[in-house]
């Protein structure tokens, strides 16, 4: 599927009003080549983190209809509507790294995130997945998380659960363009957790999708990443791809297996693809199908604010964002994938 978000009909929030205006730093400039850059990246963030806060209040609840769906107070954490749950406060983590070093390839990269993840941990979050939980609760410092994963993974060879996929959208600001570097940067943030193949393997090819979406401003989805995972996989999740796009997106439940959550975001997305508002809808559809709310929205948001950019997130959905660190909000992030966006470069290893 393509579709171009730049001819798409959307509610605009204009982007010289974001971020503490953005236009004075002189990151958004219409006559400018990278501000289109900026607009994509930030949207990616900041569709991530209203897919997980509009989820947030329908968590493992009776799904809702659709056109019901709204920013409530979250179910299970109890924050105010509009409040990100787990899901962008451990994106964030890998945020902070990418906008302050450029990378994250390198192990020292690594080892920053997972120091942040464990800042996170300590914080006494309401909303951790179980496998991450396991994870950070035996991991001593950063540099141990990832080592704590593949013990964990270990001790539980078939948990492949969603908690790396759903915060690959900063993975996707650095290393723009660069597959090889953008598989081993995705495969290194999901092994900080998630060390099972197909955790990685769909981080590879959300990362792949949300880069594709940004360059582009087309969403061709995950099948764009098909060529850079295992060619002994590659069969098995084109038919993954072909199920989300030919069933209804309510199939794809439950949804805490990184499959199923990659299907329900992707199903979500790809049916209301000729809506007026894509935006708005597919991220509406992804909280329709109940379960894991949070995580499929925040999935899917990425995805659909790479490719529609900043402009396409509603006023009254931005606004409220707001959560872990305690002072973050709207601002921040935008601020943070515009240096990420910018900083971004091809490395080599440290």
């Amino acid at each position: 599927m393509k579709v171009d978000g730049s001819r798409h009909s959307k509610k605009l929030r204009p982007i010289e009003d974001a971020a503490s205006d953005l236009s004075e730093d002189g990151l958004v400039d219409e006559g400018r080549p990278g501000s289109l850059l900026i607009d994509r990246a930030a949207g990616t963030i900041i569709g991530g983190a209203i897919g997980d806060a509009l989820g947030a209040g329908y968590e493992f609840a009776e799904a809702p209809e659709s056109d019901r769906v709204t920013m409530l107070p979250g179910r299970l954490t109890g924050e105010p509507a509009g409040h990100w749950t787990d899901d962008t406060a451990m994106a964030i983590g890998i945020l902070e790294v990418a906008a302050r070093m450029g990378t994250l390839t390198t192990s020292a990269a690594s080892n920053a995130v997972g120091a942040r993840f464990l800042e996170w941990f300590a914080s006494g979050p309401r909303d951790v997945g179980n496998h991450t939980r396991a994870v950070l609760s035996v991991a001593t410092s950063g540099a141990h998380v990832a080592k704590a994963a593949v013990e964990v993974q270990a001790l539980h060879p078939d948990s492949a659960g969603n908690g790396s996929l759903m915060r690959t959208g900063p993975v996707a600001l650095v290393h723009r363009g660069d597959d090889e570097q953008l598989v081993r940067a995705a495969t290194a943030m999901s092994e900080l957790t998630h060390a099972h193949p197909d955790a990685v393997a769909a981080c590879v090819l959300w990362t792949v999708a949300i880069d594709r979406a940004i360059s582009t401003g087309t969403l061709d989805g995950p099948r764009v990443g098909l060529p850079l995972i295992d060619a002994s996989r590659r069969s098995f999740w084109e038919q993954r791809i072909i199920e989300a796009e030919t069933k209804d997106p309510r199939e794809f439940t439950p949804n805490r297996h990184v499959v199923v959550a990659l299907q329900a975001a992707w199903s979500a997305i790809y049916a209301t693809r000729h809506t007026d508002d894509h935006f708005v809808a597919g991220l509406r559809r992804a909280v329709s199908i109940g379960d894991d709310t949070d995580t499929v929205a925040a999935i899917a948001g990425y995805l659909l604010g790479a490719c529609y950019g900043l402009s396409a997130a509603p006023l009254e959905w931005s606004s409220s964002l707001g959560g872990w660190p305690g002072t973050y909000g709207f601002d921040d992030l935008v601020q943070l994938a515009a240096s990420a966006a910018e900083r971004g470069v091809v490395d080599a290893d440290e």
